[in-house]
């Protein structure tokens, strides 16, 4: 991960000991600070921005200094994580260095994490993307537990935001992952405060992404205007990966159509979490009167498995005919998220199939008695009433590495 170093303007050299403040005085000249989304912060958050050291983070921590310093201050108490991957020897270890002076120089707290990436991937079966990001967030998980912030601070930019989109339209995502990279998660679980008496505080156990309105190009701007270098990963030209082939050569093509494709697809993916939003709260009025919790059994009622992993449940066929299609297939699949499984798109449409709701390809038989063997070892059984789904323990068959980072929102963080 080479230093990128403006090549406009030489930077100065600072020592942390001597002028460990430069920075926050040197950035009320900047004459065009990135747009920050200010409404995601108050005044008192403790704020940890997860810095790399490429430029969208360094980026990211420098404007949440120059926030603090202005006439109208921010008012937040900054501090930063690093977080060391165990992954590219000598450079990442280059990287540290590099966000530990940085950080000397701004007077920021920092905190440096080492995680066992390769460890993980071999214990979970996972690709290096997605475990690396499964590891950070576990470590974002526990900084906002443990007290110490209460907000951790990612340097999303829109041009993340598109491809993310992008790749997930090529994986045929649904809604929810059309919506790409959410503005703020909430984390479930967030500490709650020491005493009972105490409000709650102000976003706590929150994750914000402030820069998911700028461009890449701005941030970079930014950069050398504030005569700041930056690291850049090696492996981010690595065309091999998913992610550096939209980046590089999928994205550049859809420019040369709309010149605005990433706006529109940011756009688009703030339509479909709108839109996503909302059927969330349809479905969860309508799925307690259709979902039936265990099988049937003789003489009525229904039976609850004991043995652990073996879970199942059933919908009602024709209290789903009336429903419109989009509200079947969700609540198909809000059926099978009760017991811990995803259904695909094409998963979707053969339960469907199955039910006599819908015609699939290739055809489905809606007889009673016609099984289906789904991902996961979920099983689909029709019979005169029902389509029953149940989960059966079954051994780990781990996805296949193809270059992804992992989760809901790929980029870097």
């Amino acid at each position: 991960m080479p230093v990128m170093t403006p090549p406009e303007t030489e930077i100065p050299k600072q020592h942390p000991q001597a002028d460990r403040r430069r920075g926050a005085s040197e950035f009320r000249a900047v004459r065009a600070p990135l747009r920050l989304q200010r409404d995601l912060f108050s005044a008192g958050d403790r704020v940890s921005v997860a810095i790399s050291g490429g430029a969208d983070s360094v980026a990211l921590l420098l404007s949440l200094v120059q926030a603090n310093a202005a006439k109208a201050p921010l008012g937040v108490v900054l501090s930063a994580l690093h977080v060391h991957h165990n992954l590219r020897g000598a450079e990442a270890d280059a990287d540290e260095a590099f966000v530990r002076s940085l950080c000397a120089a701004l007077g920021v707290p920092l905190t440096v994490e080492r995680v066992d990436v390769p460890a993980r991937q071999a214990r979970e079966r996972e690709g290096v993307e997605e475990a690396a990001r499964a590891l950070r967030y576990n470590l974002f998980r526990r900084l906002l537990t443990s007290g110490r912030a209460n907000m951790v601070a990612t340097a999303h930019t829109l041009d993340d935001q598109a491809e993310t989109v992008v790749m997930k339209l090529l994986r045929g995502a649904w809604t929810e992952g059309i919506g790409g990279i959410a503005t703020v998660i909430t984390l479930p679980g967030h500490r709650a405060p020491a005493n009972h008496d105490q409000p709650p505080q102000p976003h706590q156990g929150r994750i914000v992404r402030p820069l998911l309105d700028v461009r890449r190009a701005e941030v970079e701007a930014f950069l050398r205007e504030c005569r700041q270098d930056w690291r850049e990963d090696a492996t981010n030209r690595d065309l091999t990966l998913t992610r550096n082939r939209i980046r590089h050569e999928l994205m550049p093509t859809l420019r040369s159509f709309n010149p605005g494709i990433d706006t529109a697809l940011a756009r688009l993916a703030e339509i479909a979490r709108d839109e996503e939003a909302f059927w969330q709260s349809e479905v969860a009025r309508l799925l307690p009167q259709i979902l039936l919790p265990g099988r049937p059994v003789r003489g009525g009622g229904r039976a609850v498995g004991t043995v652990t992993g073996d879970r199942s449940c059933a919908v009602e066929i024709e209290r789903l005919r009336p429903l419109a299609p989009a509200l079947q297939r969700r609540l198909l699949r809000a059926a099978a998220r009760s017991l811990g499984c995803r259904l695909s798109a094409a998963e979707t449409a053969k339960l469907l199939g199955l039910g006599g709701l819908a015609r699939s390809l290739p055809p489905i038989a809606d007889r009673p008695g016609i099984r289906l063997e789904l991902s996961h070892g979920l099983r689909a059984q029709r019979t005169a009433r029902e389509l029953q789904l149940s989960l059966s323990p079954a051994p780990f068959v781990a996805r296949q590495p193809d270059g992804k980072t992992g989760g809901e929102e790929p980029g870097p963080e």
